[in-house]
């Protein structure tokens, strides 16, 4: 594929955008994957590539979440570890399995998700009591996720942000900043694996990397101000986009 300044251009664009709303709630990934796929990208290289700039995204919503002490980093050590390795393990699988089996379940988990969000009230600007304790959810859901992540990749932020907010208590702004951090694992443990592939198409990448960090820098502070009043509406917003096109691949 020739990478011309007119294609480099959208994508720089493309990737702002996605930055910008993968920093309120996750779901970047689905205007990133299906833009890579049209302009011919296999799906290996799209999801290798895709990332490999999602890593610059996720990098200025920490840095900007750690500035305002959001992000408390001694107790997700454990955490942070588990998903390293479990995105490592659904990156290394994804190279050699079908999906097709992920693809007929996905539309359940996202409605789950979004029967969640619509009907409880849990998701607020304070913290509330958690129901499991970090080192059950490390193990359970954070390595569930994080596999996930590694193995296929869209609204996998939205999932850490709801296993946040109704297992462990967090605050919606609290939630989405430790998101990014574990996010940060995933998609690095993710590129290692797909780098020994040759996957990358790097200078598209390099091109979207500067996107990403623009656009996750100015919603992350969308995050810090608003809370829950923009978080809510963009899980739902990326939920309903995920299932419309899931359910639409399925059936047609």
């Amino acid at each position: 594929m020739e990478v011309t300044f007119d294609l480099v251009a959208i994508f720089f664009l493309v990737s702002l955008l996605a930055g910008f709303i993968d920093a309120i709630g996750g779901g970047g990934g689905l205007i990133i994957l299906p833009a890579l796929l049209l302009v011919g990208l296999s799906p290996a290289q799209a999801l290798a590539t895709n990332k490999f700039q999602a890593i610059f995204g996720k990098i200025s919503s920490v840095r900007y979440f750690s500035k305002n002490g959001l992000i408390d980093f001694s107790s997700l050590r454990v955490t942070l570890t588990v998903s390293f390795i479990s995105s490592g393990i659904g990156a290394f699988l994804v190279q050699r399995l079908s999906s097709s089996t992920l693809n007929q379940l996905l539309p359940f988990m996202i409605l789950a998700v979004m029967v969640y969000m619509l009907f409880s009230p849990r998701i607020g600007d304070f913290d509330t009591q958690s129901q499991v304790s970090m080192g059950m959810y490390s193990f359970t859901f954070a390595a569930l996720i994080s596999f996930y992540d590694g193995f296929f990749g869209p609204a996998s932020g939205s999932f850490f942000v709801i296993s946040f907010v109704s297992m462990l208590g967090f605050s919606a702004a609290k939630a989405v900043a430790h998101t990014k951090l574990l996010l940060l694992a995933t998609n690095l443990a993710a590129v290692l694996v797909f780098m020994t592939g040759g996957e990358i198409i790097w200078l598209l990448g390099l091109v979207m990397a500067a996107g990403q960090w623009i656009g996750a820098k100015y919603g992350s502070k969308l995050v810090h101000h608003k809370g829950s009043k923009v978080v809510k509406p963009v899980l739902l917003a990326v939920c309903s986009v995920m299932l419309g096109k899931l359910v639409y691949a399925n059936v047609f």
